[in-house]
């Protein structure tokens, strides 16, 4: 079983142009499509659409449209009662997979609403093998929120807990790797840039770059990282290894949620008993897959690209 928590959750509408976008100017799209998103929700999705063990928690009123396209979905989802509505996030694309991303502000968690999110993670999380936090954090939230969770499953469940990986950036991932000790966190270059305050060192390949990077963060503020680079393919590292794995040739038609797909596609693997480079291997094919689907779909196995995934250990 795979839990996620998806504190800040979105209506990701995706709106597809037949020429790169014009700022200022009138377009018509080609196509548009909504589905329910924010990070956890995606990792779910996907987790369910491989047939997948999986529970969503996530804040949610008991009137929000938003219900109706989680249930499309066909996610298990708990679902917190909070008087706000879900955000939406618009999501334009064009031919070459370029993304423009507008996301809006969320609805905001008073402190009864930001506890009960956390009790019911806790119960939800009881038996799990992971317990995903995932996605930017709802205003009222304050950057310690995902602290606060793992403290709290910890605490109720002791040994028993799941392992714990997260995936936001800025300020709350600072405080999880500060103040949390996750298992895995999932950023990319970027993000794992900002994160250390290490610049990226552009004369220097980037999978060993952000190896460089990561190991002033593994092992002593997280178990372990698994670093997104695109095109690039991903990164896994963990205290004694590292792993690099390179994704086959795809037609890019959305980035969006790539990386979600990517970490879900590791869990996936991880929770079946895959080694680090099935493992890798297969989060790299769901990224892979994720960019080649319209708008945040879910890939599914049949989306999985054909192609080899070459892996090579950098230690």
């Amino acid at each position: 079983m795979i839990v996620t928590l998806t504190a800040h959750p979105s209506l990701d509408r995706t709106v597809t142009l037949a020429a790169p976008l014009q700022p200022g100017e009138v377009q018509t799209a080609t196509a548009s499509r909504e589905d329910a998103g924010g990070k956890g929700i995606n990792v779910a999705r996907v987790i369910a659409a491989a047939g997948g063990a999986t529970r969503a928690v996530l804040p949610l009123a008991v009137d929000d449209p938003f219900d109706a396209a989680l249930r499309g979905a066909g996610v298990d989802a708990v679902r917190v009662p909070v008087r706000g509505h879900v955000r939406a996030n618009i999501t334009i694309t064009d031919p070459a997979g370029v993304t423009t991303k507008l996301n809006l502000p969320g609805a905001i968690l008073d402190a009864a609403e930001l506890d009960a999110l956390i009790a019911a993670t806790v119960d939800v999380a009881r038996g799990a093998d992971w317990l995903v936090l995932a996605g930017s954090l709802p205003p009222g939230a304050g950057d310690a929120f995902y602290v606060q969770v793992i403290a709290a499953v910890r605490s109720a469940l002791g040994p028993d807990a799941p392992r714990i990986a997260v995936d936001t950036s800025g300020p709350a991932l600072r405080e999880v790797v500060t103040h949390g000790a996750p298992d895995l966190i999932k950023p990319n270059e970027d993000e794992l840039s900002e994160l250390t305050g290490i610049a990226l060192d552009p004369a220097t390949p980037l999978v060993e770059d952000v190896v460089r990077i990561a190991r002033h963060l593994v092992p002593s503020r997280t178990g372990a990282a698994l670093i997104t680079l695109g095109a690039h393919g991903a990164v896994y590292l963990r205290a004694d290894a590292a792993w690099a794995a390179t994704p086959p040739r795809i037609q890019v038609r959305s980035t969006v949620g790539a990386g979600d797909s990517s970490l879900a596609g590791f869990l996936i693997s991880d929770a079946a008993g895959g080694t680090p480079e099935e493992s890798l291997t297969t989060g790299v094919r769901y990224g892979a897959a994720a960019a080649s689907l319209p708008g945040t779909q879910a890939p599914t196995p049949s989306d999985l690209p054909d192609g080899t995934v070459p892996v090579t250990r950098l230690f």
